[in-house]
Protein backbone atom coordinates (compact mmCIF):
# COMPACT_ATOMS: atom_id res chain seq x y z
CA UNK A 1 0.00 0.00 0.00
CA UNK A 2 1.08 3.33 -0.93
CA UNK A 3 -0.05 7.41 -0.41
CA UNK A 4 -1.96 7.95 -3.32
CA UNK A 5 -1.40 11.44 -3.61
CA UNK A 6 -0.78 14.76 -1.75
CA UNK A 7 2.62 15.77 0.02
CA UNK A 8 3.04 12.20 1.14
CA UNK A 9 2.60 10.61 -2.52
CA UNK A 10 4.09 7.23 -3.10
CA UNK A 11 5.25 6.64 0.72
CA UNK A 12 4.67 3.50 1.88
CA UNK A 13 1.98 2.61 4.51
CA UNK A 14 1.70 -0.87 6.29
CA UNK A 15 -1.21 -3.29 7.20
CA UNK A 16 -1.53 -4.06 10.68
CA UNK A 17 -0.47 -7.87 11.46
CA UNK A 18 -3.46 -10.20 11.40
CA UNK A 19 -6.96 -10.59 10.03
CA UNK A 20 -8.46 -8.21 11.87
CA UNK A 21 -8.60 -5.61 9.39
CA UNK A 22 -8.66 -5.16 5.70
CA UNK A 23 -6.81 -2.49 4.70
CA UNK A 24 -8.71 -0.28 1.57
CA UNK A 25 -6.52 -1.01 -1.65
CA UNK A 26 -4.54 1.80 -3.30
CA UNK A 27 -7.26 1.57 -6.50
CA UNK A 28 -10.44 2.45 -4.10
CA UNK A 29 -8.77 4.99 -2.49
CA UNK A 30 -7.45 6.03 -5.57
CA UNK A 31 -10.81 6.35 -6.82
CA UNK A 32 -12.43 7.78 -3.35
CA UNK A 33 -10.44 10.72 -3.30
CA UNK A 34 -10.86 11.41 -6.82
CA UNK A 35 -14.48 11.58 -6.28
CA UNK A 36 -13.90 13.85 -3.02
CA UNK A 37 -11.68 15.89 -4.77
CA UNK A 38 -13.99 16.83 -7.29
CA UNK A 39 -16.23 17.65 -4.86
CA UNK A 40 -13.60 19.60 -3.16
CA UNK A 41 -14.38 17.75 0.08
CA UNK A 42 -10.67 17.19 1.48
CA UNK A 43 -8.44 20.62 1.77
CA UNK A 44 -9.21 22.03 4.62
CA UNK A 45 -11.71 19.63 6.24
CA UNK A 46 -11.63 17.99 9.58
CA UNK A 47 -11.18 14.39 9.21
CA UNK A 48 -12.40 11.59 11.60
CA UNK A 49 -11.62 7.71 10.09
CA UNK A 50 -13.77 5.27 11.79
CA UNK A 51 -12.45 1.88 12.06
CA UNK A 52 -9.42 3.34 10.85
CA UNK A 53 -7.33 0.11 10.28
CA UNK A 54 -4.11 0.92 9.07
CA UNK A 55 -4.97 4.81 9.00
CA UNK A 56 -4.43 5.05 4.97
CA UNK A 57 -8.19 6.95 4.89
CA UNK A 58 -6.58 9.38 7.32
CA UNK A 59 -3.09 9.60 6.15
CA UNK A 60 -4.80 10.33 2.69
CA UNK A 61 -6.43 12.79 3.85
CA UNK A 62 -3.76 14.83 5.20
CA UNK A 63 -1.49 14.06 2.61
CA UNK A 64 -3.99 16.12 0.57
CA UNK A 65 -4.22 18.77 2.95
CA UNK A 66 -7.04 17.88 5.60
CA UNK A 67 -6.67 20.15 8.66
CA UNK A 68 -7.34 17.62 10.86
CA UNK A 69 -7.70 13.87 11.50
CA UNK A 70 -8.86 11.84 14.04
CA UNK A 71 -8.28 8.11 13.56
CA UNK A 72 -10.15 5.76 15.53
CA UNK A 73 -9.37 2.06 16.23
CA UNK A 74 -9.50 -0.29 19.28
CA UNK A 75 -7.57 -3.08 17.87
CA UNK A 76 -3.99 -2.92 19.50
CA UNK A 77 -2.34 -4.41 16.08
CA UNK A 78 -3.75 -1.59 14.24
CA UNK A 79 -3.38 0.97 16.11
CA UNK A 80 0.55 0.28 15.88
CA UNK A 81 0.29 0.47 12.02
CA UNK A 82 -1.54 3.39 12.05
CA UNK A 83 1.09 4.89 14.69
CA UNK A 84 3.89 3.96 11.96
CA UNK A 85 1.67 5.23 8.92
CA UNK A 86 1.14 8.49 10.15
CA UNK A 87 4.90 8.67 10.17
CA UNK A 88 5.24 9.17 6.66
CA UNK A 89 3.29 12.74 7.06
CA UNK A 90 6.79 14.09 8.51
CA UNK A 91 5.63 17.22 10.51
CA UNK A 92 1.91 17.42 9.47
CA UNK A 93 1.99 14.27 11.99
CA UNK A 94 0.59 16.62 14.09
CA UNK A 95 -2.71 17.20 12.80
CA UNK A 96 -3.28 13.59 13.35
CA UNK A 97 -5.02 12.46 16.52
CA UNK A 98 -5.08 8.66 17.04
CA UNK A 99 -8.24 7.31 19.76
CA UNK A 100 -8.29 3.77 20.79
CA UNK A 101 -12.13 3.28 21.41
CA UNK A 102 -14.92 1.61 19.97
CA UNK A 103 -15.87 3.62 17.46
CA UNK A 104 -19.85 4.17 17.62
CA UNK A 105 -18.94 4.99 21.27
CA UNK A 106 -16.60 7.35 19.99
CA UNK A 107 -19.32 8.91 17.94
CA UNK A 108 -21.59 9.36 20.43
CA UNK A 109 -19.25 12.16 21.91
CA UNK A 110 -17.35 13.38 19.40
CA UNK A 111 -17.16 16.83 18.06
CA UNK A 112 -18.34 17.38 14.37
CA UNK A 113 -16.44 16.48 11.80
CA UNK A 114 -16.81 17.90 8.17
CA UNK A 115 -16.01 14.29 6.37
CA UNK A 116 -16.82 11.02 8.13
CA UNK A 117 -14.75 7.61 7.04
CA UNK A 118 -16.56 4.45 8.23
CA UNK A 119 -15.06 0.91 7.20
CA UNK A 120 -15.80 -1.30 9.66
CA UNK A 121 -16.27 -5.02 9.66
CA UNK A 122 -18.44 -6.51 6.29
CA UNK A 123 -20.57 -7.98 9.36
CA UNK A 124 -21.31 -5.17 11.40
CA UNK A 125 -25.09 -4.67 12.30
CA UNK A 126 -24.94 -1.45 13.90
CA UNK A 127 -25.42 0.94 11.09
CA UNK A 128 -28.08 2.14 11.79
CA UNK A 129 -26.60 3.42 15.48
CA UNK A 130 -24.06 5.16 13.95
CA UNK A 131 -25.99 6.67 11.06
CA UNK A 132 -28.06 8.35 13.66
CA UNK A 133 -25.26 9.52 16.03
CA UNK A 134 -23.63 11.00 12.82
CA UNK A 135 -26.79 12.23 11.73
CA UNK A 136 -26.24 16.20 11.78
CA UNK A 137 -22.33 16.11 13.03
CA UNK A 138 -20.79 15.79 9.79
CA UNK A 139 -20.89 17.18 6.00
CA UNK A 140 -20.22 14.20 4.57
CA UNK A 141 -20.08 10.41 4.93
CA UNK A 142 -17.95 7.84 3.17
CA UNK A 143 -18.82 3.94 3.70
CA UNK A 144 -17.60 1.03 2.92
CA UNK A 145 -19.04 -2.10 3.19
CA UNK A 146 -19.53 -5.67 1.38
CA UNK A 147 -21.01 -6.17 -1.64
CA UNK A 148 -20.17 -10.03 -2.51
CA UNK A 149 -23.41 -12.15 -1.18
CA UNK A 150 -25.32 -8.92 -0.45
CA UNK A 151 -29.23 -8.58 -2.35
CA UNK A 152 -29.22 -5.06 -2.64
CA UNK A 153 -27.12 -2.60 -1.57
CA UNK A 154 -26.36 -0.61 0.94
CA UNK A 155 -28.43 2.29 1.94
CA UNK A 156 -27.87 4.58 4.80
CA UNK A 157 -31.40 4.80 5.63
CA UNK A 158 -34.32 7.73 6.67
CA UNK A 159 -32.37 10.90 7.31
CA UNK A 160 -29.73 10.56 4.39
CA UNK A 161 -29.10 10.83 1.22
CA UNK A 162 -26.84 8.60 -1.34
CA UNK A 163 -24.67 11.10 -3.55
CA UNK A 164 -22.64 8.45 -4.77
CA UNK A 165 -22.27 4.72 -4.60
CA UNK A 166 -19.58 2.41 -6.37
CA UNK A 167 -18.58 -0.99 -6.73
CA UNK A 168 -15.29 -2.26 -6.63
CA UNK A 169 -15.05 -5.77 -6.58
CA UNK A 170 -16.55 -6.83 -3.32
CA UNK A 171 -16.49 -3.81 -2.36
CA UNK A 172 -19.07 -1.21 -1.81
CA UNK A 173 -18.09 2.85 -1.63
CA UNK A 174 -21.38 5.25 -0.51
CA UNK A 175 -20.92 8.74 -0.72
CA UNK A 176 -23.86 9.82 2.05
CA UNK A 177 -24.80 13.56 3.30
CA UNK A 178 -27.49 13.96 6.00
CA UNK A 179 -30.53 15.79 4.85
CA UNK A 180 -31.54 18.78 5.71
CA UNK A 181 -34.91 18.97 7.20
CA UNK A 182 -37.79 21.30 5.41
Amino acid sequence: MRVVAGRARGRTLLAPRGSATRPTSDRVREAVFDILSSMDEVEGASVLDLFAGSGAMGVECLSRGADSAVLVERHPAALEAIKRNLQVLGDDVARATVVRADALEYVRRAPDFDLVFADPPYRFDAWPQLLEALAGRCRLLVAETGWEGATTPWSPGPGWQTVKARRYGGTLVSIAKPEIPA
